[in-house]
């Protein structure tokens, strides 16, 4: 049976990483590319901003 909202398995588990360290569920979706890197940054001038981009990231793909 489907989810609804399209959400997958290993998207749980990429929203749990993004919570925890943001970069690593960056990188779990998209690999060392361009938002990966903007994550770094943006998780070092506050955690919030970091998660905020990591939920963007994967939720969006």
């Amino acid at each position: 049976m489907a989810v609804a909202s399209g959400v997958e398995g290993t998207d749980v588990f990429k929203i749990l990483l993004a919570i925890l360290l943001p970069p690593l569920g960056v990188f779990f979706e998209v690999g060392l590319g361009l938002h990966f890197w903007l994550n770094i940054v943006l998780t070092m001038f506050g955690f919030i901003p970091g998660i905020v981009h990591a939920l963007f990231v994967i939720l969006s793909r």
